[in-house]
């Protein structure tokens, strides 16, 4: 595995309130020389999904024409708040009554100004659902409808029995830009998913393609998950999406996704992942809050080929920062909330113990390429200033398609692993309280405090049962020590880092036993403070 450090010099970052939430192969892939994706459950929609290939193709070949924006200025000035109070009729949901799964479109105004053309697909025909403003609640909204005409939606929502036999909760949002999020039994809506990551923390400037048609394959009576597909189009590609979403303790969104370049694309991001950190144990310095950690995610979590499992923590960085991890056909990967207990958030309201984690595992050979996380500053917790994706090493040009496929677990559950896993990271000062210390080692050095739990830990009845192995490439590891956690059942381990230069320190660490890793591999970034 290589880390690379790089300081991007333009990055666009949507204020999390902007990207409230954003579909999927088939026999018309022969033509592009891409393989097919798993056959679907009806013809009808193989055959929809194979013309909708086509028709991204086709606008890939041609000029992007953005979408016009017509919004009337009573809609585009409306705050995030009182775009809230603009509400789809719940009798007027699609399949109410009729089957397991119910959809209801999502209005436009405010930043959501892309129209999203509607269809239904039932018996093999797509029907056009049009908009109209009698398929809304207005009556807390300071808006006059009565001007509205074939606005087109800003997007849907699906609902589905996951918590109570008797309640439809929603499941599932695809809003705005290709962002979709989708919950869990449990869970509170957290981290969100994109179809597409473009120029991500790259000097050319973060696009934001856009599902520009959405089509929802009616369910059967007795469906399990529910099927929809999508058109994306954007300045620098065009796309072919299908989306299956089946609900449950863990919900699982399998994506297939078609993508055709209209010009270069420096920097690709499959599988992409966005959320939001603010501070936690390891990360307080300048915190002023009653809260003891503020995030929708604590980590990147990595599986690669060998079989290593690497656990990144996540950081509200000075500046912003991007790791890269060299992952040829990556296992798997996401980001993560492991710790669950409302006491390590303290908070009533957002319920940050609540927020589901995202695992991508890749269905197929998705080759080399790298996982690039990228951490922006945020002053507060309004911004998602988290992205993690996949980046292919191929290059993504015109002539040179890309057909992935995958699934999205998200879920409450913790890592499912025969190895020990790191629950918490937490980090102060140098050294032992008290302890006199040269004024150098007091300002450049760091404790780090990793939690190992589970797997061979269990019973484990000494510390020296298990060797620690750390590692820095800058500075040094003055104190390596380990003990028995009592409180988790695990191995705490404390290092006693010092820096000796400016540039980032990249920090490794995990357990062994008889020179076989019994751990996830714990990887850190730090970087110290500039010398006075």
């Amino acid at each position: 595995m290589a880390h690379m450090f790089k300081t991007p010099g333009h990055l666009a970052q949507p204020s999390r309130r902007a990207i409230l939430a954003g579909l999927a192969g088939a026999a018309g892939m022969a033509a592009t020389g891409l393989p097919p994706i798993r056959a679907v459950q009806a013809q009808e929609a193989e055959s929809l999904y194979s013309r909708l290939v086509t028709k991204a193709a086709g606008r890939a070949g041609r000029a992007y024409e953005p979408p016009a924006d017509t919004l009337p200025d009573s809609l585009r000035g409306l705050s995030y708040d009182e775009y809230r109070h603009i509400r789809f009729r719940k009798d007027m949901a699609l399949w109410q009554g009729e089957a397991p799964f119910s959809v209801q479109l999502l209005h436009l105004g405010g930043y959501l100004r892309t129209p999203v053309r509607a269809y239904t697909v039932e018996n093999g025909r797509e029907t056009p659902f049009n908009y109209r403003p009698s398929l809304f609640d207005f009556s807390q909204a300071d808006v006059d409808p009565s001007g509205f005409d074939a606005l087109g939606f800003s997007g849907l929502r699906v609902h589905y029995p996951l918590n109570d036999p008797a309640v439809m909760d929603e499941v599932m949002v695809i809003q705005g830009a290709s962002y979709f999020r989708a919950l869990c039994a449990g869970a509170v809506y957290g981290l969100s998913a994109r179809g597409v990551a473009v120029n991500t923390a790259h000097s050319e400037g973060e696009e934001f393609p856009a599902f520009v048609e959405l089509y929802v394959v009616r369910p059967t009576p007795g469906a399990q998950s529910i099927v929809m597909y999508g058109l994306l189009d954007g300045p620098s590609l065009a796309g072919a999406y299908r989306f299956e979403v089946t609900p449950g303790t863990t919900t699982r969104t399998s994506v297939g996704a078609r993508l055709f370049a209209r010009r270069p694309v420096a920097q690709l991001g499959v599988g992409a992942l966005t959320s939001m950190f603010d501070f936690g144990p390891a990360d307080r310095v300048g915190v002023d809050d009653f809260r003891p950690r503020v995030h929708d995610s604590q980590g990147l979590c990595m599986r690669t080929q060998n079989g290593e499992r690497l656990w990144r923590p996540l950081c509200n960085p000075g500046q912003v920062e991007m790791n890269v991890f060299s992952q040829a056909n990556p296992v798997g990967f996401g980001l993560m909330q492991r710790v669950r207990q409302f006491d390590r958030y303290q908070d009533l309201e957002t319920m940050y113990h609540r927020r589901p984690s995202a695992w991508v595992t890749p269905r197929g050979n998705w080759g080399e390429g790298e996982v690039i996380l990228v951490e922006i500053p945020t002053p507060d917790e309004t911004n998602d200033n988290i992205v993690a994706f996949w980046k292919p090493a191929v290059p993504f040009e015109p002539g040179l398609p890309l057909a992935l496929d995958y699934d999205i677990d998200w879920t409450l559950d913790g890592p499912a692993t025969e190895v020990a896993w790191i629950l918490e990271t937490r980090a102060g000062h140098y050294g032992v309280p008290g302890a006199p210390l040269d004024d150098g080692i007091r300002r450049r050095g760091r404790k780090w405090v990793i939690e190992f739990v589970e797997g061979p830990l269990r019973g484990l009845n000494s510390p020296d049962d298990v060797t620690v192995v750390a590692s820095a490439d800058a500075g040094r590891i003055d104190t390596r020590a380990h003990v028995i956690n009592p409180q988790t059942g695990g191995l705490r381990v404390y290092l006693d880092t010092v820096a000796e230069g400016d540039a980032p320190i990249n920090l490794r660490c995990h357990l062994e036993r008889e020179n076989t890793p019994v751990s996830e591999t714990w990887t850190m970034q730090w970087r110290p403070p500039a010398v006075a």
